[in-house]
């Protein structure tokens, strides 16, 4: 009969100096002991640092006890140590989550409320990190022993109570090989719809954006829809397209999120039911490998109301997710998809990580996670990715 593994659980607190943590290793090295965890936390100069250890054979406490007390009593610090059976591996309570918070402001109400659900489901919280303080505060936590689906539909009802952005996703490296993201163009990537653009110049633009709106909220067919809208830009200067590229505006975040993934080896496309002389050569500009859209047809120097090719709809969308993967050797669940609109549900449900960004109902209802806060690098914290590693991956 094997006999449990003993752990211990030694934490030291107070204000941080040098050389804390290899002395208190050095005092735990004349011990048979294991490490099974390590956390270490410093805020505004106070430390906390956190250890497990095991012990197959019964460790001597009493030398331990008094060992780490004269240690921590000789660096002015606060030392704690609780005893316990087991492996103390967070993760032999279940599957890891980590759960990711975003709020601008992020208020403490918000954390009780979401922290509470996570220990009334039955899941614990094993750390708790900052990715990011400005413009948003996000913090990560992560957690053992919770189903994720049933945790994502709970914390989402509290999202939703305090305004803020929850997301639950499977722990590990899980994130860390997500290596392809497709986004969305208008009102994902660009501020604009560019076809709104285009119809304000062609005097349509009040018949079209109700078109438009009637579309993305899935209200209409979006082909046929497209056909209709395009319809009423017949006769169009196609020097237009060169002024409403000028124009665009990139959303908040745009470049710092591709230009910080490039540096750390991820692919990226976009796919649009907007057209490509328009889009195409924003791609360009930003770094963006795949590109996917519609085609204006172009007569004399004038938009004829018609379409070239294949129309890129929401099935097409999805499609274009398949083939941009399939070229970079990237597996459907290592893709990340971003939209807002109903006709990227076949591409955010396509993907291992489906994100609606500032999204419609619908969209946020069938998405892995939604963020409503107006800056698209708010992704990168849902990669794992903190403003810190973000600042570093700056050229």
């Amino acid at each position: 009969m094997n006999t449990p593994r003993t752990s211990l659980l030694i934490t030291l607190t107070g204000r941080d100096r040098p050389g804390v943590t290899s002395r208190l290793f050095g005092v735990l090295a004349r011990h048979p002991l294991i490490v099974l965890d390590v956390e270490q936390v410093v805020i505004r100069g106070r430390l906390v640092l956190g250890v497990l250890l095991g012990c197959d054979s019964p460790p001597d406490l009493t030398g331990i006890h008094a060992a780490v007390s004269a240690l921590a009593a000789d660096l002015g610090l606060e030392a704690e140590i609780t005893t316990g059976s087991g492996s103390g591996d967070p993760a032999s309570r279940g599957g890891r989550l980590h759960v990711t918070l975003l709020g601008s402001p992020l208020a403490p109400a918000a954390i009780t409320a979401i922290a509470g659900r996570i220990a009334a489901s039955g899941a614990n919280i094993d750390r708790i990190g900052r990715l990011a303080q400005q413009p948003v505060t996000c913090i990560e936590m992560d957690v053992s022993g919770g189903d994720p689906a049933m945790l994502r539909e709970d914390l989402a009802l509290a999202a939703v109570e305090h305004g803020i952005d929850v997301a639950v996703q499977r722990g590990g490296l899980h994130r860390r090989a997500l290596r392809l993201i497709v986004m969305d163009v208008d009102s994902t990537l660009i501020q604009d719809e560019v076809i709104d653009l285009l119809a304000e110049r062609a005097g349509c633009a009040a018949e079209v954006a109700k078109v438009t709106a009637a579309a993305m909220r899935g209200e209409l067919d979006f082909t046929a829809s497209l056909r209709e809208r395009v319809s009423l830009l017949a006769g169009l200067e196609a020097g237009v397209l060169d002024e409403v590229r000028a124009g665009l505006r990139l959303t908040a975040g745009a470049r710092t999120l591709i230009g910080t993934l490039a540096g750390l080896g991820y692919k990226s496309g976009i796919v649009s039911g907007g057209f490509v002389q328009v889009i195409g050569p924003l791609a360009a500009e930003l770094g963006i490998g795949y590109v996917a859209a519609n085609e204006l047809e172009i007569s004399a120097g004038k938009l004829t109301g018609r379409l070239s090719g294949p129309v890129i709809d929401r099935a097409g969308k999805a499609e274009a997710l398949r083939r941009f993967a399939a070229d970079a050797g990237v597996p459907l669940s290592q893709t990340v998809a971003v939209g807002d609109g109903a006709n990227d549900l076949d591409m955010i449900a396509a993907a291992g990580l489906g994100v609606a960004f500032n999204a419609k109902p619908v969209v946020r209802d069938a998405a892995d996670t939604s963020l409503s806060v107006p800056y698209l690098d708010a992704i990168l914290y849902l990669l794992g990715i903190s403003s810190d590693d973000v600042a570093a991956a700056s050229p």
